[in-house]
């Protein structure tokens, strides 16, 4: 590896060119919408930034480069990967080329668990990790989240859990984890990847490198997932509440070697939480890094990361949820499936979905409010189904949802959406939802 084209200078690939800048290999950097922080890092390190390259600049780029890393947010269909395929030029993510290092680590490489799924992906690597620090081990969760793979393989650890989005994934050739679970798979990042099954197959590549003593986790009730499952030269094993070597039984998670831990003791125990439970129970255990008494006492504890179906605030008879994270379909239908009557606040910018499905949730909900660029997508999905309002702001949306809700509901912003037609990020959209509830609570009191 003699020169590096790093592409995108957010999170990860800042992450990338530190990593490079310490290990003394030459890089070079360009992004199609550089911050002023990028610009400065650049100058910093004395290496230009190609600023939205046409096309010829960026066909030299490419050809003055032995590996391209391009950041998440590069969609697979922009052109810098046509670019490399005519000049034979690898592509790799960050995690590829982190595991590519860490296996030539001396003293040989530690141990990683891995996970990916449409839903779910962040709260079972953080909950798996702290299992892991439970048992001991000095870990950290990593890969699609502040702290890339990358950003941490030079550090003094024992073990890494890392969150493997389809972004990642899809520039992967060897990279494998000793234990690694398949959450789910749902239509999603459709305004990233060429299609849906491009989708799937970036997520299949996550067991694409197994060996046979390697464990592979999957959903015992999700065709997609458990066909590939199947198909893996690993030792497979299954998650379901209902079925599956790790379940539900008699109220306790149990698995191959007994019960784990009691429902009624869990920090909170909503079906996604239990099978999320059971996954991280699963990886620890199956791999050894954790016995089932670090797993109860972990479960006993664990908060889930914000905006996921968070409570925030309750007045007049009615809880107010903030699951700002939930930006597809199949994650809000989730959301909902885990109330009774629910007033739900859904919509923002739809990433290439089908919002038509949200009306399968309809049983579950008094009334929508609709909200954001998405909001006649979800309008039309309930229209002559539930009563539907639209909000030009969240500020509305709250005041709207107080209107619709009765005491016992619950109001949920689950939004099926990204965020970006309004706000720099989920956690963003979720803390104006937390400021618009209090105050409009507020107000009332």
């Amino acid at each position: 590896m003699t020169h590096v084209l790093v592409y995108g200078l957010a999170v990860a690939g800042e992450a990338v060119a530190h990593a490079l800048r310490r290990r003394s290999i030459p890089f070079s950097v360009a992004d199609d919408q550089p911050t002023d922080h990028a610009r400065a890092l650049a100058a910093s390190w004395g290496v230009d930034l190609a600023e939205a390259p046409d096309p010829h600049s960026l066909d030299d780029l490419v050809a003055c480069s032995d590996l391209v890393v391009p950041a998440p947010g590069v969609p697979e269909t922009h052109a810098l990967f046509e670019h490399c395929r005519q000049r034979q030029v690898e592509v790799c993510s960050e995690i590829e080329l982190a595991y590519r290092w860490e296996q030539d680590r001396p003293g040989g490489p530690r141990p990683m668990l891995a996970i990916t799924g449409t839903d779910g992906k962040t709260t079972t690597t953080e909950l798996t990790a702290a299992i892991l620090t439970t048992a001991g081990h000095r870990t950290r969760a990593v890969g699609n989240t502040d702290a890339p793979l990358i950003s941490v393989i030079d550090d003094d650890l024992d073990a890494f859990v890392v969150e493997c989005s389809s972004f990642r994934l899809t520039f992967t050739e060897r990279f494998r984890a000793e234990g690694s679970a398949w959450l789910n798979l749902a239509e999603d990042h459709q305004n990233w990847h060429r299609d849906l099954p491009s989708y799937i197959g970036a997520k299949a590549r996550l067991w694409q490198a197994l060996r046979p003593d390697d464990v592979a986790v999957g959903p015992v009730d999700d065709p997609v997932v458990r066909r590939h499952l199947d198909a893996v030269g690993a030792r497979r094993i299954t998650v379901g509440l209902d079925a599956g070597d790790y379940r539900v039984a008699a109220g306790r998670l149990t698995g191959p070697g007994g019960d784990i831990a009691r429902v009624d003791e869990l920090a909170r125990a909503l079906p996604h939480d239990l099978t999320n439970g059971l996954t991280a129970a699963a990886l620890a255990m199956e791999t050894g890094l954790a016995g089932a008494d670090h797993v109860a006492a972990t479960l006993r504890t664990f908060t889930a990361p914000r905006h996921r179906i968070e409570l925030v605030a309750e007045g007049g008879g009615v809880r107010w949820f903030d699951d700002s994270k939930a930006t597809t379909p199949h994650a809000a239908l989730t959301a909902v499936a885990a109330f009774p009557s629910l007033v739900w606040i859904a919509g923002g910018r739809n990433k290439g979905l089908d919002l038509t499905v949200l009306a399968h949730g309809a049983d579950h909900v008094r009334a929508v409010v609709a909200l954001g660029e998405a909001a006649d997508e979800v309008m039309a999905a309930f229209a002559g189904q539930r009563p539907v309002e639209r909000a030009g702001t969240m500020a509305e949306a709250v005041r709207l949802a107080a209107i619709l809700a009765r005491p016992g509901d619950a109001v949920v912003l689950s939004p099926a959406c990204a965020s970006y037609d309004a706000y720099r990020n989920y956690g963003e959209r979720g803390d104006d939802f937390v400021r618009c509830v209090r105050e409009h609570l507020g107000e009332q009191s």
